[in-house]
């Protein structure tokens, strides 16, 4: 009976350490929710700086950087204390940023000056800035380090960046207002959102070509409501999701023929997404509607909505 008891506690804390912490920023409240992944719930609140919209963790996940917009600054909190430690040079009005695979430099998007500054996270200095089209806004680097790309809202193009020199080499027009940008786990693909266009188009990375645009017609709702934002694609390849802006859907795709699934109702103009730590769990930042939806990845359904701050905006996950 010992025996049994102690595997019953063994496994029971196994389960504990499965449990996923997801942070939420909010940006009409300065603040971060923190989401138990096990019991669905807001376990903490803590304030950073103005109106907070990108955030990501390092590789340890010992620290959260988080794009605080109209403080101008990234800000460095240690994630054991809650608390800001430093900031970093962020430029004017970061906005999205994406940390390098090396763990030290950080791509962030300056809205207001139409670059993207290099941060050196450890030496908290200034890399380099690049010139980029008229307002930056997403980011993504390469699973090999090679490539950063960023969107441009208004040039309505995907940005070329050579991680080894900072330089802009090429450039690939998609449709309008790109927000978001993701690579498949094996580098080959990049998925690419256009807000106002209402697309996400998927560029071959070898040779910066786009060799599919997926449209999105949901019924009931007015095609104007259809605008693209954050993608996340499973690692296993299967499903792409697609949050769908003020149609406050999810599109559901598979991510080998590229036909859309369905479309799953969340809440109101629905902006960013995470994953759980394995992928079980799916969730979406509902901007004004002030919640979050949790969304189970095997049964392609809702299963739970969370009250957060107002305005949230992105999300990050801890294991």
């Amino acid at each position: 009976m010992k025996r049994m008891l102690a595997i019953a506690c063994l496994a029971s804390l196994s389960q504990l350490s499965l449990a996923d912490t997801i942070y939420v920023s909010n940006e009409k409240d300065d603040t971060l929710s923190v989401i138990d992944s096990d019991t669905l719930e807001v376990i903490k609140t803590i304030e950073v700086g103005m109106r907070p919209r990108g955030i990501i963790f390092n590789q340890d996940y010992t620290h959260l950087y988080i794009c605080a917009s109209d403080s101008d600054a990234v800000q460095v909190m240690d994630v054991a204390t809650g608390r800001i430690i430093h900031n970093l040079p962020s430029g004017e009005d970061p906005e999205q940023f994406a940390l390098h695979t090396d763990n030290r430099r950080l791509y962030i998007a300056n809205e207001d000056d139409a670059v993207v500054t290099v941060v050196d996270t450890q030496k908290r200095s200034v890399d380099a800035q690049i010139d980029v089209g008229v307002e930056p806004e997403g980011m993504a680097v390469s699973p090999d380090g090679k490539w950063v790309i960023n969107t441009s809202e208004t040039t309505n193009m995907l940005h070329w960046i050579d991680a080894a020199t900072n330089e802009l080499v090429a450039n690939t027009l998609v449709g309008q207002r790109p927000r978001h940008v993701e690579f498949t786990k094996d580098g080959s693909l990049l998925w690419a959102s256009s807000e106002i266009g209402g697309t996400v188009s998927i560029v071959d990375v070898e040779s910066r070509r786009i060799i599919k645009e997926i449209s999105f017609r949901i019924p009931g709702v007015h095609r104007d409501k259809v605008q693209p934002v954050g993608i996340k694609l499973t690692d296993n390849g299967k499903y792409a999701f697609v949050a769908l802006g003020p149609s406050n859907h999810v599109a559901v795709i598979d991510a080998k023929t590229y036909e859309v699934i369905d479309y799953l109702l969340v809440g109101r103009r629905v902006w960013q997404l995470a994953f759980a730590n394995d992928q079980k769990l799916l969730f979406t930042t509902n901007g004004v509607s002030g919640d979050v939806s949790v969304i189970d990845t095997d049964d392609l359904k809702v299963i739970k909505t969370l009250r957060v701050g107002r305005y949230p905006w992105g999300l990050a996950v801890k294991p």
